[in-house]
């Protein structure tokens, strides 16, 4: 064979055992194309395109692109956790700019590639990580490069989170959009018209709209849902998005925690996503109501109860019930709320006061674990003659046992919430001996729903006092001493005191140590259950939570003390101090019990909150009196590590000085932070649905120092300096100016600390030019 005609690989075995002669025949043989054996796992370029993928349907994503984005993931991450303005910054250079131009790089890097990012395992976290710090141009570009595959990505195990996540931030864009706040787009001739996000969602759920019905049953589509619906009707969020687990499991909850903080990396964007969503687009809503519309259609009677009984779609069903309610449909015969009532709001319809038959589907929501928060809902946003029909028949002559149950418990509770005073007489009759048994089985949520519900409608049956003491095997007037401990703990008194009876010295101990070296299960520690029902009791109207408060006050100040140590047991002290039912002169009265022993109660990380707290509710006397009393304590306080945030409110030094401008102080603090609550609470910023207004005190700790040059002074001075004895408010000028004080004694050092203070000052006001750098 000519040389020029060999080819590499093995030879072929007929052409290398044939004879010479016969290989002579062949006069310039023409070359074949050798057929070379491969291994079954290779498989051909051109099969390996046209088969579809599941777990990359756009491709695999390129070994050199997601090591780029790791790159970008691991930067981002340190961005979010430290927020340090000079991370990486040299020079003048802005560090949002610096930040900014990062972020272009790794989109330029991301464009044309979005597909495959978002259905690639490790770069699909990135993703969602970029959409927080991505502008509302740029959201829009995104979500627009997805149009068109949403169905597929909705479906997929990653993509379909980088999809959640653009629902949730594009709250703050389409909210921005109705205002009439709209980002200045680039021209550009080459592309289109560049739709705005509200049309971008509208279009999202025209793609998905046919198969609706079939997404909510899906795996990792059933989440994305419930994320759209949140974002079709923003009047669920207030009650809906408090709860992890109508968007997410617990277990992507936790693998989501694990990825660190999900925020915007540029620091002036901070609280753009606060903003009111009232003023949606009209258009969000009627595709909310045309997407019941459509799963109605789709669905008959028997599949939409099945999805009750389905763990995927239960949640996604219990949102659509919450749409419903919220476009006023629920109240309409062959409504989804009716399909899974069996047809009571249609009879309700007919006649008002009729009387329906029991329904053992019914019955299998109350006592299911899944189904019955779809069951929660429905008592909770059903219509009122729906709801007596179903309290006719499913829990009146029943109470007793459903109070019990593991699981219909949580279901009575939120039907009690939505009881009237009949229904609450009711209940009262009917679990009058059945209380204890609630307690022993540390099932509080009914006795809680009760009391809190009474407190709501201003119960004027029978006091409560009674149902408590009965619940926990309390008769006697001196047993009523008891009261406090045992509800936190939630023991009856003979198992309280037998509790008590055979603890050791060894067990006090450990129980009067740290919160971590305290046993995981100790049988007197204070539970979440008996701290919520102390607080629902306390906030009863006053005659009726009069029992509870003498209960707190017979207790000696050592276990008042503890109690403020505990994580529960001082939010007890906390709603005491807040609650408008309980009068003025009692919250005085537990101020004025801790004199003496407040350099205790604030040695501890709790304690020091009740302590604060005591003190923001005192007036100038009673603040005076706290402090007067802490005089001999000073040192102890100023060692101790939480103690010492609470002796910078008392300004010890200033009193013993001049106690006449020490009270004026407290006084002025005193108006200043009345008209900042008041400020709060009149801010039209602060009255979004679900949000509560801050507290005073809250506001006070996250307040920073009116002067850092002062703070910087009191720390390396310590008592030797107070702020509120100088002129802070005074220019720089007259405070070498001012004239000496009256007192004699103190005038010469307070002139000499005045000036000191001034050179502080105008050395910190003068800017001092920063040094070239080096050129090498």
């Amino acid at each position: 064979m000519p040389r020029e005609n060999r080819k590499r690989g093995k030879k072929h075995k007929k052409l290398q055992e044939a004879p010479q002669e016969e290989q002579s025949r062949f006069k310039d043989p023409e070359p074949q194309p050798e057929v070379h054996e491969q291994p079954s796992w290779i498989v051909p370029a051109a099969n390996r395109v046209e088969e579809l993928n599941p777990e990359a349907p756009f491709g695999f994503v390129e070994v050199d692109v997601k090591a780029y984005f790791r790159t970008v993931d691991v930067q981002i991450q340190d961005w979010q956790e430290s927020q340090d303005e000079n991370t990486g910054v040299d020079g003048d250079v802005d560090p949002n700019e610096q930040r900014r131009l990062f972020f272009i790089a790794a989109l330029n890097e991301m464009h044309g590639k979005e597909k495959q990012l978002a259905t690639d395992p490790d770069c699909s976290v990135v993703l969602e990580r970029m959409t927080y710090s991505m502008d509302d141009f740029v959201r829009r570009v995104f979500v627009d490069s997805l149009a068109g595959s949403y169905e597929l990505l909705l479906r997929h195990r990653f993509a379909s989170h980088v999809c959640q996540t653009l629902f949730l931030v594009a709250r703050d864009t389409i909210s921005r959009e109705a205002k009439g706040i709209k980002p200045t787009m680039p021209a550009s001739q080459e592309e289109g018209e560049l739709r705005t996000l509200t049309q971008l969602i509208l279009d999202i759920c025209e793609e998905i709209l046919p198969n609706f019905s079939s997404l909510l049953m899906d795996p990792f589509a059933s989440h994305v849902i419930r994320s759209l619906l949140l974002l079709l009707s923003p009047n669920l969020s207030a009650s809906e998005e408090r709860s992890q687990s109508t968007l997410r499991s617990k277990k992507s909850a936790a693998w989501k925690a694990k990825q660190g903080q999900m925020k915007s990396v540029f620091t002036d964007d901070k609280g753009k996503g606060k903003e009111s969503l009232r003023s949606i687009p009209s258009e969000l809503r009627q595709m909310a109501r045309r997407i019941v519309e459509v799963v109605r259609a789709d669905l008959g009677d028997n599949e939409t109860r099945a999805l009750a009984a389905n763990k995927v779609a239960c949640p996604g069903l219990q949102m659509l019930l919450e749409v419903e309610a919220d476009q006023d449909m629920a109240n309409e015969a062959g409504s989804l709320m009716d399909r899974v009532m069996v047809g009571v709001i249609s009879a309700c319809r007919n006649d008002h006061s009729a009387d329906i038959k029991e329904s053992d589907y019914l019955g299998t929501l109350l006592r299911d674990p899944n189904s019955s928060h779809l069951l929660e809902t429905i008592v909770s946003r059903c219509p009122d003659d729906a709801f007596n029909a179903l309290w006719r028949t499913y829990f009146k002559g029943k109470l007793a046992r459903l109070a019990v149950h593991p699981v219909a418990n949580f279901v009575l509770a939120k039907a009690l919430e939505h009881a009237s005073n009949s229904q609450l007489s009711e209940t009262y009759e009917e679990l009058n001996g059945s209380w204890n048994k609630l307690i022993r089985t540390s099932r509080t949520g009914v006795l809680r729903a009760v009391i809190d519900r009474a407190s709501v409608l201003g119960w004027s049956g029978k006091p409560f006092s009674d149902v408590v003491c009965s619940a926990f095997d309390i008769v006697t007037e001196k047993d009523k001493k008891s009261l406090v401990p045992c509800v936190l703990t939630l023991l009856s008194l003979s198992d309280y005191r037998t509790t008590l009876a055979n603890r050791t010295p060894r067990d006090d101990t450990s129980r009067q140590g740290s919160r971590q070296s305290r046993p995981s299960q100790d049988p007197l520690e204070a539970k979440i259950q008996g701290s919520i029902l102390l607080q629902s009791l306390l906030r009863l109207p006053e005659p009726y939570n009069q029992f509870v408060i003498d209960a707190i006050y017979s207790l000696s100040i050592e276990e008042r003390i503890t109690t403020a140590h505990s994580t529960s047991g001082s939010r007890v002290f906390d709603v005491l101090l807040e609650s408008n039912t309980v009068p003025s002169k009692m919250k005085r009265q537990l101020v004025i019990d801790f004199i003496g022993h407040y350099h205790v109660l604030v040695d501890d990380k709790l304690g020091s909150r009740v302590g604060d707290r005591c003190w923001a509710f005192s007036d100038t006397y009673l603040k005076e009196k706290i402090a007067r009393s802490l005089i001999s304590q000073e040192q102890s306080l100023a060692a101790s590590f939480y103690g010492k945030f609470f002796a910078r409110n008392l300004n010890l030094y200033l009193l013993q000085r001049r106690p006449e401008d020490w009270r004026n102080l407290q006084s002025d603090r005193k108006r200043a932070q009345e008209q900042q609550t008041s400020k709060v609470i009149d801010s039209p910023s602060i009255s979004v649905a679900g949000k509560q207004p801050r507290s005073a005190d809250s506001l006070k700790r996250k307040a920073r120092p009116e002067n850092e040059i002062d703070a910087l002074f009191n720390e390396q001075l310590g008592k030797k300096i107070k702020k509120a004895a100088l002129a802070d408010d005074l220019p720089v000028a007259e405070v070498f100016s001012q004239p000496p004080k009256t007192d004699v004694k103190s005038r010469d050092t307070d002139k000499e600390l005045q000036l000191v203070l001034g050179a502080i000052r105008l050395a910190a006001s003068t800017e001092i030019p920063a040094k070239k750098k080096r050129r090498h």
